[in-house]
């Protein structure tokens, strides 16, 4: 019944964002997705991801015939497309053979699966398509906010981040520093950070196919809950980014162009407007959110994994910052989001309690908080820095304590082994 709901609500979800988008003149989610059946998608990792996600209920026999007749169908189609001379001018060449494998296995699940064995394997089916899914929505939802928010916030943010030190003027030009070596390496890990989220989820999901269920939690549901509901504060906090509102990639509707080289003036903010083009995607940083998670999820892995969360967290934040898309206030907000969503859906799995209700209340009262300093005390916050910053600081701090706090107490404690008492031996 719980499947069946939320199936029911992410339809539903889905052809609203169709409806909105088609009425702005684009394809909505629904027709991408269907359109990525033949044509070159824009991401074949990310269905590639999906794909192994499916594949969690598989055996391992399974799951090697199903990455071979995927690889096999890219293959074929990019001999058919070089034979038809069709060159593909956006996109990649290949990712359509895993999404026909994930649609075959939703046939055979209905048509050759009975009982408990079909159920799982739509669940595997369905958490695949809900990765590609949630990214679909997501340029949806990039889309609303540009064509319905025409004017933006960006200097209240840019003012509050004098409290931070305006943190992304100094990772851009250290960025910049590094040259197109650590440009490259740093755009690498932003654009692929669902791979390394279900790099994560399949150690968690690893004992599916042999246990024939799912974990009660894991990463990908903090994932997909963090990227539905994070476009809803773009629609409250409308930003755009430093590299477009103090930057050459602004054009016209730049304030000014000062981005990394000379830190805004301190001024009184005001919404300015914008186009119609550029989403208002900044506020809370999801970049962060989900890598915040992904550093999360990935404590209870080897060393390797750890390791890899750890990276990946660091060098999202130097890309989201060092590119120009974000400001420091941007990713203190996305941390708390990330902790308290990832609080809410941890404590759904467990059972609620006191402990899980009260750091629930607390992430959301510190996030609403954060918001609503910057936007009606940025000028506060830029005139007192070393008041306003350490509190930023250890406002996000308390929520990463209390999280930590919280959370090692709904750890199972391990029973200390009794040794055994030395008995009397019958002579």
């Amino acid at each position: 019944m719980l499947w069946a709901v939320a199936g029911a609500v992410t339809l539903g979800f889905l052809v609203s964002l169709e409806i909105a988008a088609r009425h702005y003149g684009l394809p909505g989610p629904i027709t991408d997705q269907a359109e990525e059946v033949i044509f070159p998608p824009k991401s074949g990792f990310l269905l590639y991801a999906s794909l192994a996600l499916t594949m969690v209920v598989l055996t391992w026999r399974q799951r090697f015939i199903a990455l071979g007749v995927a690889v096999g169908i890219d293959v074929a189609l990019l001999v058919v497309r070089w034979a038809a001379d069709i060159r593909i001018t956006e996109g990649h060449p290949f990712g359509n053979g895993a999404l026909w494998v994930i649609l075959g296995h939703a046939a055979i699940a209905v048509t050759r699966r009975t009982g408990r064995e079909r159920v799982l394997l739509l669940k595997g089916v369905g958490l695949g398509l809900l990765l590609v899914a949630g990214r679909k929505t997501g340029d949806a939802w990039l889309l609303v906010t540009s064509k319905t928010r025409p004017a933006v916030f960006d200097q209240y943010a840019a003012t509050a981040d004098h409290a931070l030190g305006n943190p992304s003027w100094v990772a851009g030009r250290i960025v910049r520093a590094t040259g197109p070596i650590g440009g490259h390496v740093l755009d690498y890990v932003y654009i692929q950070l669902a791979v390394a989220a279900v790099v994560v989820a399949m150690y968690q999901l690893r004992n599916v196919a042999a246990e024939r269920r799912f974990p009660r939690h894991h990463l990908v549901r903090t994932f997909l809950v963090i990227g539905l509901l994070g476009p809803a504060v773009y629609m409250i906090f409308p930003v755009v980014g430093p590299v477009f509102a103090y930057g050459a990639e602004g054009g016209n509707w730049a304030v000014a162009n000062l981005w990394p080289d000379t830190p805004p003036p301190i001024n009184a903010p005001h919404p300015i407007p914008f186009d119609e083009i550029t989403p208002r995607n900044c506020m809370p940083s999801l970049h962060t959110a989900w890598a915040t998670t992904i550093f999360v999820h990935s404590r209870k892995g080897p060393r390797i994994l750890r390791y890899a969360g750890t990276f990946w967290l660091v060098a999202t934040l130097g890309a989201t910052l060092g590119f120009g898309y974000h400001y420091g206030v941007d990713l203190v907000a996305g941390v708390v989001f990330a902790l308290t969503v990832e609080a809410v859906l941890r404590a759904c799995a467990r059972g609620w309690d006191r402990t899980g209700a009260r750091l629930v209340a607390y992430g959301a009262t510190v996030f609403a908080a954060l918001l609503a300093s910057y936007r009606y005390l940025p000028m506060k916050m830029a005139e007192h820095p070393w008041v306003f910053g350490p509190l930023l600081i250890a406002a996000m701090g308390s929520v990463v304590v209390g999280y930590l706090r919280t959370t090692r107490l709904w750890e199972p404690q391990a029973l200390p082994v009794r040794t055994p008492e030395p008995q009397p031996e019958l002579v």
